[in-house]
């Protein structure tokens, strides 16, 4: 990815690698050391760019003890939540002796912007970190990986775990039962391989409407699980995107790119927050298809989730920072009303003081906090 910004923080060196002996404990870095003990990462290979398993395969052994990603969408600037994610994300990957990229996660063309793109880096940087390590730079988006989810999703239609659905949204939603009822399976779900890799390269083409059909993974429509109850994975989109233009129609669900993403990156660490722990089930699912396929290379990543910031008294959702900004009721994104990093920072905090701030919260158990208090840790 190509950018104007001048990555002036190493992610980490050999000097940091003792820092971790330093820090309180947590899961996450009871789960890494654990995994480093074990030597579960230790013959990971790493071939200098994020790629397929046979990319992986013909470079050397991985210089990052670990990989974690920070993966914002480019579709508003960043808040004191994603301080939090980002402190802990890089700062674990200082801290262990790995590498932490900076990832966008843009596969919603019609939210996202440049000028987001470009405020998210300047936030990251202004807080301390960087993305370059061992004479790379580990910047990426996720829209470089679209001809690769494209290829992933027509082998899971070969393979007979993916198919073409032309339900109506109202039926799809109808027919995906609830808690305690179980999904109906759709009546174009018996349709064979060949069928269903037509009719997805029809939607690839721009032969149907927005919304005329989805792909969707082949799993349970029995499941507990409502998440694996054959989720969408590519819907046809009509939209300009902002790094590859008008090259697709088609783009892929979050739930279906995000687990891809980490794979061709070889993250070892896969950190979000809890909303994202039902979906953990459908990122493993998709993982174990994707190598059996031998298109991804083992060991594959983890999710792991932690409580998100939330703080009383403070909107920490970007769509509603984004009405505030957008009707005039603040002055901008860097308001110094605003929770938002460029705010907190015209406000007078520091980044010393957002990093203190991140690792005296903790990672674990917490999940709201009195927004005084909050400030009270900052500045103390």
């Amino acid at each position: 990815m190509s950018s104007n910004h001048t990555n002036t923080h190493p992610a980490g060196t050999a000097a940091d690698t003792a820092a971790a002996d330093h820090k309180p404990s947590n899961f996450l870095r009871q789960i890494i050391e654990k995994d480093l003990e074990q030597g579960t990462y230790a013959q990971r290979r790493w071939a200098g760019t994020p790629g397929d398993a046979a990319h992986h395969a013909a470079g050397p052994l991985d210089p990052a003890k670990i990989r974690t990603r920070f993966p914002p969408e480019p579709n508003g600037y960043l808040h004191v939540g994603h301080a939090k994610s980002i402190c802990l994300n890089f700062g674990l990957a200082r801290d262990y002796g790995g590498v932490c990229h900076m990832r966008f996660d843009d596969t919603n063309p019609e939210k996202e912007d440049t000028e987001y793109v470009n405020s998210i880096l300047d936030a990251v940087q202004w807080l301390g970190f960087g993305w370059e390590a061992n004479g790379q730079n580990h910047l990426f988006q996720a829209s470089d990986y679209f001809d690769f989810m494209y290829r992933a999703a027509e082998y899971l239609i070969e393979a007979g775990h993916a198919y073409v659905d032309e339900q109506s949204p109202e039926d799809m939603r109808a027919n995906r039962g609830d808690f305690g009822k179980p999904g109906v399976d759709s009546p174009f779900r018996t349709r064979t391989p060949a069928e269903n890799l037509d009719r997805f390269r029809q939607m690839a083409q721009g032969q149907h409407a927005d919304g005329a059909m989805v792909l969707r993974a082949k799993i349970d429509m029995a499941s507990p699980n409502i998440n694996m109850r054959d989720p969408a994975i590519y819907r046809i989109r009509r939209a300009t995107h902002h790094n590859t233009g008008d090259k697709w129609c088609i783009y892929p669900m979050y739930t279906f790119a995000h687990p891809i993403e980490d794979a061709l990156e070889q993250i070892t660490h896969s950190i979000c927050t809890l909303e994202f722990e039902d979906q953990r089930p459908f990122y493993d699912w998709l993982m174990d298809r994707l190598a059996e396929g031998g298109l991804l290379a083992a060991p594959a990543p983890k999710q792991y989730e932690f409580a998100r910031l939330n703080l009383t008294y403070v909107i920490t959702s970007k769509r509603k920072l984004a009405a505030l900004v957008n009707e005039g009721k603040v002055n901008g994104w860097d308001d110094p009303r605003m929770p938002t990093i460029v705010g907190l920072r015209r406000r007078g905090y520091t980044p010393a003081a957002l990093q203190a701030f991140a690792e005296r919260i903790g990672v674990a158990g917490l999940t709201t906090a009195p927004w005084k208090a909050a400030c009270e840790k900052i500045w103390s």
